[in-house]
């Protein structure tokens, strides 16, 4: 089928799967896909289909439907001024709040600001009157599980934030559909099967959990469950950690998760022949992972359920696979159940043996490595110290190969995992903190906020030590595909990005003590000196790179032992 059928047949069933009853639409060519979809739905007797002449009239068709039912209602549109005829209805259910939910159809993105027939800009039309609004994007041939995995995705979100399941402030969503053509379907319509199917058994692809069962274990449950906690605050890291140790599974934690989990979850998540002997049946997901590769590939694999704790209405589920979505966490173990024997142990051996070659492969150098520092300086802090990470590798390093104390406060900005304002972000966060305060940042970083370093006339002064990698650029590039060896002629101009400056030089420019570390011996003293304080250390991008490769062999090879 093209690509518009296919997006509005998967559109329409997840509706269905999430418990649309009804659904209101307005004739127009450019929603012809999902106009057909819908009435190939009310032929099948899935779902009563009401038809109306003008949009307005549609929008407010829906409205009623919704008041009265409680449950969303779909309301149809095609481009252009169509959309803008559901605007007061929609600013109706946003005050009344009704779960409506309006599909606009729309020009794909190479029609917009053209003066094509019949567009205007539709993505965020309704502004603040609706709980959520996404351009879903054009459907495209050749990327069929990936987007059905994303449409389903969406729709189960917007169903369960119209509805209010956790918010408890039902209201309007907008899903903006930009369809190119050809907008007829090609084919019979038929059972969406394949790439196309959604789950077995017919449940939604992401279903709202109650708040008491979004960590418990029903009756029945599956006995290999492994706990992934990403970052958010570390009060509720700390208690989704509590809870796992009380139930038995074993927890893999981001370094500003709030919780100390296994050592080096990446690394052992990394390892397919482990894996494959100790894949669990069920991941809950809390905080938002964002970190390792491996955890996406885990939480994306089909033969893992995933579910998503959260403690406000909005969750991350990048890979879109979350089956269940839950606020707050269940203390206590479930019923009905047993962990399967050696679960946890085997997880805690395996992250043992991959910790002691990872402290092997590190300490066979007398160099101070950017890898070898990051877990050194976690290794150092003084009990209830404050360390803030700098997005890029300094993170990943900490998360890989530093063993995790729980007595460290540790603070990322993981939000959007920009690399600016680091510095000025830890100055405030030693500020309040009052101790010893340490952050471990890139040498990009640490030039990107160099005003950070400015403190006012007058204000209190952080106890402050800003330690760097210098690199000279962009260091990460090198261990990831842009710095694989056919990229090699361009990889220094636009990837590395050597700055050539002296950032101890730069430091005590503006006004902060200043000191280079060469060798793992000097770093405590460095550490111990108190801030405010840079101190910095050299490496090099393409040994790091070769290090970051010899540290996964080195993990393959302990669990293959």
């Amino acid at each position: 089928m093209n690509p518009s059928t296919a997006l509005a047949r998967v559109l329409v069933d997840e509706l269905l799967r999430g418990g649309v009853t009804d659904a209101v639409l307005a004739p127009g060519s450019r929603s012809a896909p999902v106009a057909l979809a819908l009435a190939a739905a009310e032929r099948a007797g899935r779902l009563r289909l009401f038809v109306r002449i003008d949009e307005r009239t549609a929008a407010f068709l829906a409205l009623g439907l919704a008041k009265a039912s409680g449950r969303p209602v779909p309301v149809l549109t095609t481009s252009g001024t169509a959309a803008a005829h559901l605007h007061a209805a929609v600013l109706e259910a946003h005050q009344s709040g009704v779960p409506l939910l309006a599909l606009t159809a729309d020009r794909p993105p190479e029609l917009r600001a053209t003066g094509a027939n019949q567009t205007i800009e539709q993505a965020g039309l309704y502004g603040g009157a609706v709980r959520w609004a996404v351009d879903v994007g054009t459907p495209e041939a050749g990327r069929e599980e990936q987007q059905n995995r994303y449409w389903r995705s969406v729709v189960s979100k917007a169903l369960v934030t119209a509805s209010g399941a956790l918010s408890g402030d039902p209201g309007p969503v907008q899903l903006n559909l930009a369809l190119r053509e050809p907008l007829m379907p090609d084919d019979e319509p038929g059972e969406l099967t394949g790439p196309w199917a959604g789950r077995p058994d017919g449940a939604p692809w992401t279903a709202a959990r109650t708040r008491t069962n979004a960590t418990s274990a029903p009756s029945g449950w599956r006995q290999r469950t492994l706990v992934v906690i990403g970052d958010g605050p570390p009060m509720w890291g700390r208690i989704a950690a509590a809870t796992a140790a009380g139930n038995g599974w074993p927890v893999i934690a981001e370094p500003s998760s709030g919780a100390a989990g296994l050592r080096g979850g990446a690394l052992l998540l990394g390892v397919p022949g482990w894996l494959d002997r100790h894949r669990p049946d069920r991941v809950v997901v809390v905080g938002r992972p964002t970190l390792s590769r491996p955890v996406s590939a885990l939480l994306a694999d089909p033969r893992v359920e995933v579910e998503t704790v959260t403690t406000v209405p909005r969750w991350a589920d990048a890979t879109r696979s979350s089956a269940g979505v839950g606020l707050g966490l269940n203390a206590g173990p479930g019923e009905g159940g047993t962990v399967e024997a050696g679960w946890v142990q085997a997880w805690s051996a395996a992250a043992a043996r991959v910790g002691a070659a990872v402290d092997a492969a590190l300490d066979a150098t007398s160099a101070l490595t950017a890898a070898r520092l990051a877990r050194d300086v976690v290794a150092v802090l003084p009990a209830g110290a404050l360390l803030v990470l700098g997005s890029s590798t300094p993170v990943r390093d900490v998360d890989r190969l530093a063993v995790p104390r729980s007595d460290l406060t540790v603070l990322a900005n993981r939000g959007v995992a920009g690399i600016d304002g680091t510095i000025s972000t830890a100055v405030g966060a030693a500020l309040v903190r009052g101790g010893p305060s340490f952050a471990l940042i890139g040498d990009l970083t640490f030039l990107h906020d160099l005003t950070g370093l400015l403190l006012g006339e007058g204000e209190r002064r952080p106890d402050l030590t800003v330690v760097v990698p210098d690199n000279d650029g962009g260091g990460i590039f090198a261990q990831l595909e842009p710095g694989e060896d056919r990229y090699a002629g361009d990889y220094r101009r636009v990837f590395g990005t050597p700055h050539g400056r002296d950032l101890v030089a730069v430091a005590e420019s503006l006004g902060w003590a200043a000191s280079r570390v060469r060798s793992p011996e000097e770093l405590p003293g460095a550490l111990a000196l108190g801030g405010p304080r840079v101190v910095v250390v050299g490496t090099d991008q393409r040994a790091e790179a070769a290090l970051a490769r010899d540290l996964r062999a080195a993990a393959a090879d302990a669990l293959r032992g």
